[in-house]
């Protein structure tokens, strides 16, 4: 086990990654960053807090211990943008979502200290992703995995306007059996919004590890955070957060019940 991420077992066919959940800067790091930097204002807030319910649905859950600012979890570490064409952002990310700096002047990570990060930060949580579900499917027949990410409302960089709350992403109807996406689509979440492969259709992980024809099937949902934050605090809201749960709850069980219903085919 690593100490860059936790690695919660569970007993069901679904694995919920949440690789920009992590709020930790290591110390060297931290030296030579930003004020902005250190607030690590990009995060995936709370979404082990959030998913909570899913440990008593049986998911596996894996958690990292560092912020995005370090290296990005979902990112090629090639340095390929997902959105050719579009403002991305790095694999170590130098400016935030609102286009600040995140190091001082002249301290940019370097090719060789990106290089060195993805080794020491980003390969162990794919290793622990991968051998995860290969243990999965081994024991299923078939593995699920969610990418669970959140994302401010309104992020002029990224998006026009304000996002819909609930984004799946599948790249396309690439990541996933087509049955599963609709099943996904087909769910009650009035009131909030929804869309498939809109704005955000799956991060480089959702590319990758999703390969239905081999049994692994991957979705990931970008989830307004508007719908579970004071997002200007970027303080959890237990009563918001009492009332989106239920579709997230109803999302995972679905995901659950197709692993299920197609294992060891």
């Amino acid at each position: 086990m690593s100490n860059s991420y936790t690695l919660i077992k569970g007993t069901v066919p679904l694995l919920i990654s949440m690789p920009h959940n992590g709020e930790a800067l290591p110390s060297d790091i931290a030296a030579i960053m930003t004020p902005k930097g250190h607030e690590v204002a990009d995060t995936d807030w709370y979404m082990n807090r959030l998913y909570a319910f899913a440990l008593e649905l049986g998911a596996y859950i894996l958690i990292p211990k560092y912020s995005r600012y370090v290296v990005d979890l979902n990112r090629d570490p090639d340095g390929v943008d997902l959105y050719p064409g579009a403002n991305n952002t790095e694999l170590c990310p130098t400016t935030a979502f609102d286009l600040s700096p995140l190091y001082q002047a002249g301290c940019v990570p370097s090719a060789k200290q990106i290089s060195e990060r993805v080794e020491r930060y980003w390969q162990p949580y794919h290793q622990a992703l991968a051998s995860t579900m290969q243990a999965i499917k081994a024991e299923f027949g078939q593995a699920v995995l969610l990418e669970a990410h959140s994302i401010r409302s309104e992020v002029p960089r990224f998006f026009e306007g304000q996002l819909p709350d609930f984004n799946f992403g599948s790249a396309d109807g690439k990541s996933c059996d087509p049955e599963l996406i609709s099943a996904l689509a087909d769910l009650d979440y009035a009131p909030y919004t929804m869309v498939c492969n809109g704005r955000f259709k799956g991060g480089y992980i959702t590319r990758a590890f999703g390969q239905p024809e081999q049994g692994f099937h991957a979705v990931q949902l970008e989830l307004s955070q508007r719908t579970y934050m004071n997002e200007q605090a970027m303080a959890y809201n237990e009563s918001l957060a009492l009332q989106v749960q239920p579709k997230l709850a109803a999302l995972v069980s679905t995901l659950i019940s197709f692993a299920l219903k197609n294992a060891n085919k």
